[in-house]
């Protein structure tokens, strides 16, 4: 029978053509189509399959045994991972270029080995004096850590099998890893998700808790088949500001725990520190707290963080304002804006707004708008917020004030951090011993507390 034709794959986001294109049609990349031998037709496979076993089928009951885990020691790798890496797992971990992910993972493996552990690092894109040296400034040098140069995934699986099993097996980078049985060149989808398959599957047959490493793409995006990211049961990124010295790791994906754990790290000249109060890290000095500044008490996963929420508004010398928003999502802001001169009485339509999270760190909770909000007000007015008060609540179109979940953990952090007072919406049920609370029920409401009447005009344009 005719072999299949073959066809073009598209290397950012594995779309198969035809034909071969400039540009390929479904994500808009130039010059990213690769011819690939195509699988051959579904008659000549179904001719040659063969009869299956029969498999047997259980019920939904369980037994009440927990999956077994590797904790490999560092505390925030292992909350966000669900408690520890579960046996025969596959995790992915990706981030930008020097972000710090191979030094997340020989960390890891390091505090792992040092714990009675059998852990192996195989490296594909540095050579293995390079992660020596690595070690070396973190002082890891004396782990008993397994370390092997190799992008080939037969000779990978050729050393795996020849001794026991690895607790951790650590693949850095999978892009790098390419198998002789496709023509086509390391890094393009199919070696990707060829080499993916067959790791993935030696874990899942040995028992191993596999790590990949990945790169992203210049949208943030793991570069792969979206296959890749279906073949293993944890998708991780690791994430951080060049200008910063934290680093944030969460969870997108996980089979074996919750998808809005953060773990914080430091990175600090011999490695990375695990920050265990990020609330301090986040709020830093505030000795001198100006107009326009707001502290949020969120909740990422299970655990309360307080960050900075910072606004300037300044009278806009274009025809139309700018809106420029880091850390937040600038639909938000619009939409808070809108609510604020609806509902609030405050003319804030002419202003440029510049909103900022302090630190760097990226808020996606609703539960963010009042703070955002009162920081507008505060910067609108030149008049600053208390600086021993916390806010939390949600806004709706019709500018009411809705509560927050667990709204009780956000207030015993704030209380624990030495906050005297928090704003928050009508209706939270929440009795925290030292921290007085403060109820607001819409955003007029809100624009009185901070210190201003609704529709009058900004105190430095009056002095003016």
């Amino acid at each position: 029978m005719a072999r299949g034709a073959p066809n073009f794959v598209c290397q950012s986001c594995g779309v198969a053509h035809p034909k071969w294109a400039g540009q390929c049609v479904a994500c808009g990349a130039w010059n990213s189509l690769v011819e690939e031998a195509a699988a051959p037709p579904i008659g000549a496979t179904a001719s040659k399959r063969g009869k299956g076993r029969a498999i047997p089928l259980e019920g939904l009951q369980h037994n009440g045994v927990e999956p077994e885990r590797r904790v490999t020691g560092v505390s925030e790798f292992d909350r966000v991972a669900g408690g520890g890496l579960v046996a025969g797992s596959a995790l992915l971990i990706g981030g930008d270029p020097g972000v710090g992910k191979s030094t997340l993972i020989l960390q890891a493996l390091a505090t792992y080995a040092n714990r009675g552990g059998n852990a192996v690092y195989i490296s594909g894109e540095e050579a293995m004096g390079q992660v020596r040296l690595r070690a070396g400034r973190m002082g890891l040098s004396e782990a008993p850590v397994k370390l092997g140069s190799a992008t080939n995934v037969e000779d990978i699986m050729s050393t795996l099998q020849s001794g026991p099993p690895p607790g951790i097996l650590a693949i850095d980078s999978i892009q790098t890893i390419w198998t002789q049985s496709l023509d086509a060149a390391p890094g393009t989808i199919a070696q990707v998700r060829t080499a993916s398959h067959d790791l993935v599957r030696y874990a899942k047959s040995s028992g191993t808790a596999l790590l990949l490493v990945g790169h992203v793409t210049k949208d943030g995006q793991i570069a792969g088949p979206k296959a890749v990211e279906h073949l293993v049961d944890a998708v991780l990124y690791f994430e951080g500001e060049r200008g910063h010295h934290f680093r944030i790791l969460r969870a997108v994906k996980n089979r074996f725990g919750a998808t809005d754990e953060i773990g914080v790290f430091e990175m600090t000249g011999t490695g990375l520190m695990e920050v265990l109060n990020p609330s301090a890290l986040f709020l830093g000095d505030r000795s001198g707290m100006a107009a326009g500044a707001a502290v949020f008490a969120g909740i990422e996963g299970s655990r309360p963080l307080l960050v900075e929420i910072q606004a300037l508004t300044a009278a806009s010398g274009y025809g139309t304002p700018r809106r420029s928003v880091v850390g937040w999502d600038s639909g938000r802001l619009s939409m808070i804006l809108a609510v604020l001169d609806a509902r609030g009485g405050l003319q804030m339509s002419g202003q440029d707004v510049y909103l900022n999270v302090a630190g760097g760190l990226k808020v996606s909770e609703p539960a963010a708008d009042l703070a955002a909000a009162a920081a507008l007000i505060s910067s609108f007015t030149g008049r600053p917020l208390p600086q021993d008060c916390v806010i939390f609540g949600e806004i709706s179109l019709a500018g009411d004030v809705r509560p927050a979940p667990q709204a009780e953990a956000r207030l015993k952090e704030a209380a624990k951090l030495g906050f005297k007072r928090a704003l928050v919406p009508a209706g939270t049920k929440a009795d925290v011993a030292g921290l007085r609370i403060d109820t607001v029920s819409d955003v007029a409401h809100l624009a009185e507390l901070v210190g201003t009447e609704t529709k009058t005009a900004r105190p430095q344009l009056a002095r003016k």
